[in-house]
């Protein structure tokens, strides 16, 4: 069990990995499509850099509820925890190292992006094997928190708060335009 609890956790990382840089450009790539807003980056900001790596791995945990959910009772609940510290490892170390380098680097940028995935999939990793998290009420709000995400990525593509964390450092506009 252990074996293919880790195949999972490192196929997960890889995925979201790769399909969170795709989605870096497929918004360009669709001209602009108002669907496909909904689940890739509009622009370079911060929180849509964060929805690169919710999404995929939102999509990857739907499927791996569907297919292990018995296996992995803590699934959900687990998820919902690590995917909270991946996307907020992104905006605390993007902002500490700008906020003492005074500028950025599209590498460490890139980089970032890599250690969240990774941070949330070990996360993952240790709390499923540990079996923590795994009362009923816990995978309820697990999942209730894993939806609530879905919805402000979306809510805030098209309805961003006028704060740095959703301004487009390149354009200086918000969200979805």
């Amino acid at each position: 069990m252990r074996r293919k609890g880790l195949f999972w956790e490192l196929g997960g990382c890889l995925f979201t990995g790769a399909m969170g840089v795709a989605l870096h450009f497929v918004y360009e790539w669709s001209g602009g499509s108002v669907l496909v807003a909904c689940f890739s980056a509009v622009n370079e900001s911060t929180w849509e850099h964060m929805k690169l790596l919710f999404v995929p791995l939102f999509l990857f945990s739907v499927v791996q509820v569907c297919l292990l959910g018995r296996n992995y009772p803590n699934l959900p609940a687990v998820r919902a925890l690590s995917a909270l510290t991946g996307i907020i490892l992104i905006p605390v170390l993007f902002y500490t190292y700008t906020g003492i380098l005074g500028r950025h680097f599209v590498w460490v940028d890139i980089a970032i992006f890599f250690l969240a995935d990774l941070g949330a999939f070990a996360l993952d990793f240790i709390l499923i094997r540990r079996g923590k998290l795994s009362s009923g009420w816990m995978q309820l709000l697990g999942l209730a928190v894993l939806w609530g995400l879905a919805f402000c990525f979306v809510w805030c593509t098209f309805h961003p708060p006028r704060l740095p964390l959703w301004r487009d450092p390149v354009t200086g506009l918000y969200g979805f335009f």
